[in-house]
């Protein structure tokens, strides 16, 4: 069975790697949000432009105004394609960090728990070897009494 200050080390060990995994987590949530935050002001931005030229459409726009809105329009949503392509990824990448900090923590709580079996393991051994000096000390107090 594996010592006391061994297990320590592998617990310790592990429980810095979880951290070092949570972290990475944490900022793979951060930019996914960010991420999300920007696409969503990309398509709001688009939404107000396609209404400012409607009202001006009304208003009389000349054809090099349209082409104009067009090629603009496209560009707005080459940017938000380009954006939704970044949203996955950090996705992706948070269900990656997940996936890693939830197997890091899978191996902190192994080695938690086969701490917690080596110690009663430990204090079963100590408390047999406490009853048998203890009966044993009983057993010559009744020979010496006889």
């Amino acid at each position: 069975m594996a010592t006391s200050s061994a297990l320590d080390t592998l617990i310790e060990l592990a429980t810095q790697a979880t951290d070092e995994a949570a972290k990475r987590l944490g900022r793979a949530v951060r930019a996914t949000e960010d991420a999300e935050q920007k696409l969503a002001m990309l398509m709001q931005y688009r939404e107000d432009y396609v209404l400012r030229f409607q009202v001006k459409l009304s208003a009389g726009v000349s054809a090099s105004g349209y082409r104009n809105f067009q090629q603009f329009l496209d560009k707005l949503d080459e940017a938000i394609k380009g954006q939704q392509r970044v949203v996955q990824d950090a996705t992706r990448r948070v269900g990656n960090e997940r996936t890693a900090w939830q197997g890091c923590e899978r191996k902190r709580m192994s080695y938690d728990i086969l701490a917690e079996r080596t110690l009663k393991v430990q204090q079963l051994k100590e408390s047999r070897r406490d009853q048998k000096q203890t009966d044993e000390f009983a057993a010559r107090q009744l020979l010496y009494k006889r």
